[in-house]
């Protein structure tokens, strides 16, 4: 059996190893701004890409993540939370189960450029969508769907068995003790969960690479039926495969920035939930 280390020798080894964690983070953050801080204006974010993409703003690139991110939300969320409810409150631990459950956990684990192909194959090509959001929403849903059904469950496995009992005791139904007591008490971690999912969703490239996004619209990213701009892609695009590289990498810069900036605002909006209904509680 190993002898464990002392307290002060176990603290240091994680201050270490917390403080060389965000060194790195602070030098990436701090590199990206000062590249990317002098090309962010209302212009930028406002007016669509010009001259070559070499001039102009993001609006459609933005419009796109937002859309898809929302449209991901649609089609992941409800179906997530429900079978993390069902795999927890109504199904039997048995076998099957337990294959279940271990079939999402080894999904969460697929790369996500695995996800792409098999959105190109089923959604765009086998179900006829075409290149377009919709095909490109499904498969970051089927992307999100793993991580939104195991936060949900660990939230859900926090609630004590005898909060669900006091709420039978009383009359109440399985599903209306799962509704009224069980749901209310898991919601700050079940949200937690499916914000860092989105916004992990939102920053994805590869799966709407083959599935709908496109370099350049001249228009709104609006329609579900159609190709569309993401800020992700377009970060890649003007990093790697634009003619004039030289020339708009402050831009890319930027677009880095934005794209940095929507995830922390969902990060911390998922912060924020957990800490007002702890509050609550």
């Amino acid at each position: 059996m190993m002898k464990r280390l002392s307290p002060v020798i176990e603290w240091f080894t994680l201050l270490f190893c917390t403080g060389t964690v965000l060194s790195f983070l602070i030098a990436i953050l701090w590199d990206l701004t000062a590249k990317g801080w002098p090309s962010l204006s209302w212009q930028f974010i406002t007016e669509l890409p010009s001259e070559g993409m070499t001039k102009g703003g993001i609006l459609p690139a933005i419009t796109g993540t937002v859309m898809l991110t929302l449209l991901t939300a649609v089609l992941a969320v409800p179906l997530g939370i429900s079978c993390a409810i069902y795999l927890n409150e109504y199904a039997k631990d048995n076998w099957l189960t337990r294959l279940i459950r271990a079939s999402i956990r080894n999904l969460s684990g697929v790369p996500s450029i695995i996800y792409g192909l098999f959105g190109l194959a089923l959604f765009v090509q086998g179900m006829h969508m075409g290149t377009s959001m919709l095909a490109a929403g499904f498969t970051l849903g089927l992307l999100s769907l793993p991580y939104i059904i195991s936060t949900t469950e660990e939230a859900l496995r926090r609630i004590p068995a005898s909060t669900r009992e006091a709420a039978l005791a009383v009359g109440a139904t399985q599903f209306e003790s799962i509704r009224d007591v069980v749901l209310p008490s898991a919601l700050p971690g079940i949200l937690t969960g499916v914000v860092l999912t989105l916004s992990r969703a939102a920053g994805e490239t590869a799966p709407i690479l083959f599935t709908g996004v496109a370099f350049y619209i001249n228009g709104s990213s609006g329609y579900l039926n159609q190709e569309f701009m993401a800020l992700p892609y377009h970060l890649y695009m003007l990093s790697t495969q634009h003619q004039a590289i030289e020339q708009v990498r402050p831009l890319a810069y930027g677009t880095a920035l934005v794209l940095v900036m929507v995830v922390f605002f969902l990060n911390l909006t998922a912060f924020y939930i957990r800490y007002k209904y702890r509050n609550n509680e």
